[in-house]
């Protein structure tokens, strides 16, 4: 199941939404109805600005999995990321979700938190409709991101570069 990985630390938190009830037309028509933005400090225009249009290319490790140093290669493609204005630390972001068959874009609302000036991206618990439930903890400084996740008792590290795609 350590596979299933691929994506979900931002591919987390699809809510109610099944994987397979939005097309990537339907997420750009909530996109055209989107909620009221929050006004965003200098930090938060940054890392929106980093965000969007992004591409976040690296690897993560299961530990426990032999070998235990393979590095699985991993890709999550952000088209938007903005801040909601109804709640402190919630951000939406439009993730293109590419597996198998499989190709939508989903709009998810995570919690972000700073760590002074670094954004870390949070997901606790969450249950997944048909996948199970995660957790994760993701920061992003510069051009890059690293962080750790679990899934029931499989769990690592995940670690790469933000790349800005033209595509998304």
């Amino acid at each position: 199941m350590s596979g299933i990985w691929r994506g979900v630390f931002l591919l987390g938190l699809l809510g109610a939404c099944p994987l397979w009830a939005v097309s990537a037309e339907d997420a750009e028509r909530q996109n055209d109805q989107k909620p009221a933005e929050a006004k965003l400090s200098a930090a938060e225009r940054k890392f929106q600005q980093t965000m969007s249009g992004a591409v976040l290319v690296g690897h993560f490790t299961t530990m426990g999995a032999e070998p235990a140093d393979k590095l699985n290669e991993e890709r999550y493609a952000i088209r938007k990321v903005s801040k909601l204005a109804d709640k402190q630390n919630t951000w939406r972001f439009f993730v293109r979700i590419q597996y198998g068959e499989l190709d939508v874009t989903l709009p998810l609302d995570l919690e972000v938190f700073w760590a002074a000036d670094t954004p870390v991206i949070t997901l606790t618990n969450f249950t997944i409709p048909a996948l199970g439930t995660f957790s994760a903890r993701v920061l992003v400084y510069g051009q890059r991101y690293a962080g750790t996740w679990q899934h029931g008792d499989k769990g690592g590290h995940l670690f790469g570069r933000v790349v800005k795609d033209e595509k998304e």
